[in-house]
């Protein structure tokens, strides 16, 4: 039910997928307006400093930062750039290298000239000082390395919903970019635990950003087999008119991981499954694999065909529901839910 009528997807997989144009290199040129060059790009000569809010989780050392190089070694970000993790825990800069350098593969040189442009800020998510701390030491790195007074910044939310309104306020009121510089808020699933809570969080943040400024995403729609979906129905001659009720009989989208919950049990025993995986990524596949052909391949009319498929499902029964908690590993070496120390027995 967190719908938006943009998608912006960071993933490792696919890194290119959906990045907004005025960051998008091809090697070492930009893409320029028709009759513009690299003199007359001003974006070019702003500096763009990428926030990632929870930078000591899961989610950002798994995904976000491996992400982040990957765009760094395609050449899809600005040459002037910042990378600043902030997040509660206390860490060197070192430390933190430290800690998702084992996340980041790739040729050393280039993982090792990545990571001198990624910087470690501790601070409280609901301290509004912390937050104009932090532009502070924005301040100084920008200043330093932007050929223009503007410096672009986007914040990047890896962190559970129960914070972002106290994170949102305090960006808005001390963080945002200065001088003409743009900012953008990137805010991750699940965007709230239910109706009620997503639209009081979408009012939060309407409050304080305007909505070109917003990207609600779905990392898993940047997976390049979740995208090439449409290719494998829409383009291709046999299965396309085999691909209805007719000739379906049923679906089945199963979603399967060798590992637990792995240090996220805090988060995890609070949110559950259906809400961490199920109520946004496999709901997103389900609408890929169901829907009909869009008018278009715009955005827009992609999400208005996922929104009828979504219209079309019925009421879940409980009748129908079958849950359960993974227990230890037959030989021992992978602990059961209930056995990690965090969950709440």
């Amino acid at each position: 039910v967190c719908s938006s009528n943009k998608a912006m997807s960071i993933v490792e997989e696919n890194p290119t997928a959906a990045v907004p144009s005025p960051l998008v290199r091809r090697g070492t040129s930009v893409n320029f307006d028709e009759g513009q060059t690299q003199d007359d790009c001003t974006e070019c000569k702003r500096s763009l400093t990428v926030v990632v809010i929870g930078a000591s989780g899961d989610l950002a050392k798994k995904k976000t930062f491996p992400a982040l190089l990957a765009l760094f070694d395609q050449g899809l970000l600005p040459s002037s750039l910042s990378i600043v993790g902030f997040a509660r825990s206390k860490f060197t800069q070192s430390e933190f290298h430290a800690k998702i350098q084992p996340f980041l593969k790739g040729d050393e040189d280039v993982v090792a000239k990545f990571l001198s442009h990624v910087h470690y800020f501790s601070g409280a998510y609901n301290d509004v000082e912390s937050f104009g701390n932090l532009a502070q030491e924005l301040e100084v790195r920008e200043a330093n390395s932007s050929l223009l007074s503007a410096a672009n910044r986007m914040f990047y939310l890896a962190i559970p919903p129960s914070i972002f309104a106290d994170v949102i306020q305090g960006i808005d009121a001390k963080a945002r970019a200065v001088n003409d510089g743009w900012t953008r808020l990137i805010v991750e699933k699940p965007f709230g635990r239910d109706t009620d809570s997503f639209h009081e969080l979408n009012n939060v943040v309407a409050k304080h950003f305007n909505e070109h400024e917003i990207f609600r995403i779905d990392h898993y729609l940047g997976k390049e087999l979740v995208q090439n979906l449409m290719i494998l129905r829409f383009g291709n001659r046999i299965f396309e008119p085999l691909w209805n009720s007719n000739h379906v009989q049923s679906v089945t989208i199963s979603f399967k991981e060798p590992f637990g919950v792995e240090g996220r049990a805090g988060y995890f025993d609070n949110f559950g499954i259906i809400r961490d995986v199920m109520q946004n990524h496999l709901l997103q596949i389900l609408c890929l694999v169901g829907m009909e052909c869009p008018a278009s391949w715009a955005a827009d009319d992609i999400r208005d065909e996922k929104v009828k498929v979504l219209k079309c499902i019925r009421d879940v029964d409980m009748d129908d529901v079958v849950v359960g908690q993974y227990g230890a590993s037959a030989d021992g070496t992978k602990k059961g839910y209930l056995e990690d120390p965090d969950v709440r027995c």
